[in-house]
């Protein structure tokens, strides 16, 4: 739901945003309404009530629902005031003028319905907390259980070996792969996200730090150190991290696709093709001073895209044809996500070729 509340800071997610916009106008609706519990950070509440087992999704709701009242309005309000401000309080603090006004506030500051939401946190908290849970369900029915179904096999393959790289090697490998969202310092053993939301706590065999991987937090980590909710650190899986790294584009085709990409050098290699030239002659023909064109040949030469040899006085241009032929297939191989198919290879190799190709 964070997500689609704030599309632009989840951009390998997109095509998760595009299939939510099949849900019923009403569903989505009531997700915006509910947008302030996840806009900037959700409720602790909603973690795993015990690190130690995988309960099904209607446990975790009905851990929702059993929420006391008082319980249930701080946990509500936590991502509207507590976040920001982690020294004021406990739920003694609801009421405190100032802060009430600034719950409130920000609710409104969503819309006029999300306003409504937001006081009943005052006025009903146990109320908010069934529509929230009726959120929750209708959100799975029509719009996630397909999509759960999907993913739900890799995030278990990721947590199997995440189990195994801890067992090996300790945590820190794993939290290592979390930065520059974490700062990670073995010597200390430390880790700190940076947040306004300050606490400094320490991870024991009685308060233990719960690893909860997720496909949708990239590029984010979000940690929870308050009671009486677990420590936890949902972290983004490899795969995910994995799909969404940029790939720097090879330094032979950059140079390539740099050289070729301009008029007068393309007139050049078309020239070459017919058949090998020297400067003295290729600079008439282009229309360019026979220095100009020795930068231009240098170019081409640096590339990889045309090769010299010397002949007596001269010094002859030629077209270096096999590395013009697999140019094309490198810009595939880089451009298509899974790598060019030696079909497709192959096919553009056989692709027929003008006298300046």
């Amino acid at each position: 739901m964070h997500v689609l509340a704030k599309p632009k800071h989840h951009p390998a997610q997109h095509a998760w945003i595009r299939r939510a916009r099949t849900m019923s106008p009403e569903l989505k609706r009531e997700i915006r309404a509910f947008e302030f519990l996840f806009h900037d950070a959700m409720p602790d509440c909603l973690l795993p009530a015990r690190p130690d087992t995988a309960p099904t999704f209607e446990h975790e709701l009905d851990q929702l629902r059993s929420l006391e009242a008082e319980q249930a309005a701080l946990e509500l309000a936590r991502p509207l005031f507590f976040y920001m401000w982690p020294t004021a309080g406990g739920s003694e603090a609801l009421h405190e003028p100032h802060v009430r006004s600034r719950i409130l506030w920000a609710a409104s500051s969503h819309g006029p319905e999300s306003g409504r939401l937001g006081r009943l946190l005052y006025d009903d908290p146990l109320a908010l907390v069934g529509r929230l849970a009726r959120l929750f369900e209708r959100y799975w029915e029509e719009g996630f259980a397909e999509e759960w179904a999907r993913i739900e096999p890799r995030l278990r393959d990721a947590q199997g070996a995440a189990e195994s790289t801890i067992a090996e090697a300790g945590p820190w490998p794993l939290v290592e792969e979390l930065q520059p969202p974490l700062r990670v310092d073995r010597r200390r053993r430390a880790v700190r996200r940076p947040s306004g939301h300050v606490h400094e706590v320490e991870v024991t065999a009685d308060e233990p730090l719960v690893l909860v991987p997720s496909v949708y937090v990239w590029p984010h980590v979000r940690v929870n150190c308050d009671p009486p909710w677990p420590r936890a650190l949902v972290y983004p899986v490899l795969f995910v991290a994995e799909d969404a790294r940029r790939e720097p584009a090879p330094d032979a085709l950059v140079r390539a696709l740099r050289a070729a990409a301009d008029p007068t050098r393309l007139q050049t290699l078309r020239l070459l093709a017919e058949q090998p030239r020297t400067t003295e002659e290729l600079a008439p023909l282009v229309g360019i001073s026979e220095a100009g064109m020795s930068k231009h040949l240098r170019a081409l030469a640096d590339s990889g895209l045309v090769r010299s040899r010397r002949e007596g006085y001269y010094v002859l241009y030629s077209v270096d044809r096999a590395r013009l032929g697999a140019l094309g297939a490198d810009v595939l191989s880089f451009v298509d996500a899974e790598g060019a198919t030696d079909a497709a290879a192959a096919a553009f190799r056989r692709a027929p070729r003008g006298p300046g190709t």
